[in-house]
């Protein structure tokens, strides 16, 4: 695996692939890898000629300071992790790099509702962040694919919006979520609980399952009432639980009103902030 930490370098390089007709598929993350993150990488090695891998934590997409500087950082762990799966490129700049002299992306795209909801709601900037970064990086790294996880649904959703609007010639590929043992979705932030939390937060997602098994028997409105008072426990915070129609992220009053329909969920246990989700129908 090579590794690049100067825009300059890794762009020639890329170009030198790139002119021989290989195909570039491309998994930005925030390090701290998992298996999650891993099936990313994977994914890109099954479709494409060279995969490459970004580990940058963006400070613009953290709303709360505190929250960047708890965010997990295991650089010599992740690149044992990406050298075992293959991982061809490996891309690790500092911020100066991706944001020369502090200057930062002039990107301003209208996601209309789409980054007002759910996450936007409450962390107020951070799609913003998000979108500018993932701009940038793919300015830097030009990909023909661009992979992202399920478990971050709002976050593709706007991303997806993001390269319409930017007419971008990146395709998106969202790869399913992956779960611990007990079901908790693989998450970076996962290490910052106790070993007993993080066995009990297996509760989210069989609040999600349990949504999915009732949505035909109880109204949006009920199954939501119903999915807060069961994540009401002690350690257990829950910030929001919506039932969505999967493309506009709007709420659904009648499932059956639309074709898509996703539960999302975010919940805070003991000081750490979870987000999950489960696709309810998509026809």
């Amino acid at each position: 695996m090579l590794l690049f930490k100067r825009i300059a370098d890794l762009k020639k390089y890329l170009q030198t692939q790139k002119s021989t007709g290989k195909s570039i598929g491309f998994a930005p993350t925030m390090g701290a890898l998992h298996e999650g993150h891993l099936s990313l990488i994977k994914r890109t090695k099954e479709e494409n000629d060279c995969s490459v891998c970004s580990i940058f934590v963006n400070p613009t997409q953290f709303n709360e300071a505190s929250d960047l500087e708890k965010y997990p950082q295991t650089p010599e762990k992740d690149i044992d992790l990406l050298i075992s799966v293959g991982c061809d490129v490996l891309f690790m700049p500092n911020p100066e790099e991706v944001y020369p002299k502090g200057q930062l992306s002039d990107l301003k795209l209208d996601f209309g509702n789409l980054d007002k909801v759910m996450e936007g709601e409450h962390r107020p900037g951070h799609f913003e962040g998000v979108a500018q970064v993932v701009n940038r990086l793919l300015e830097i790294v030009e990909p023909d694919r661009l992979y992202m996880g399920q478990k971050d649904f709002q976050q593709f959703t706007i991303i997806q919006r993001m390269l319409v609007l930017t007419n971008s010639n990146t395709y998106l590929r969202v790869c399913p979520i992956v779960r611990e043992e007990h079901g908790l979705a693989m998450s970076s932030r996962n290490v910052l609980l106790s070993p007993v939390l993080r066995k009990r937060a297996a509760l989210i997602y069989e609040t999600l399952s349990e949504t999915k098994e009732n949505m035909h028997a109880l109204f949006p409105n009920q199954l939501k009432a119903i999915a807060f008072e069961k994540l009401n426990v002690p350690h257990f915070k829950p910030e929001y639980f919506e039932i969505i129609e999967g493309q506009t992220l709007m709420p659904i009053e009648v499932l059956e009103d639309v074709d898509y329909a996703v539960a999302c969920v975010a919940v805070w246990v003991d000081g750490v902030r979870l987000i999950d989700n489960i696709i309810l129908k998509k026809e």
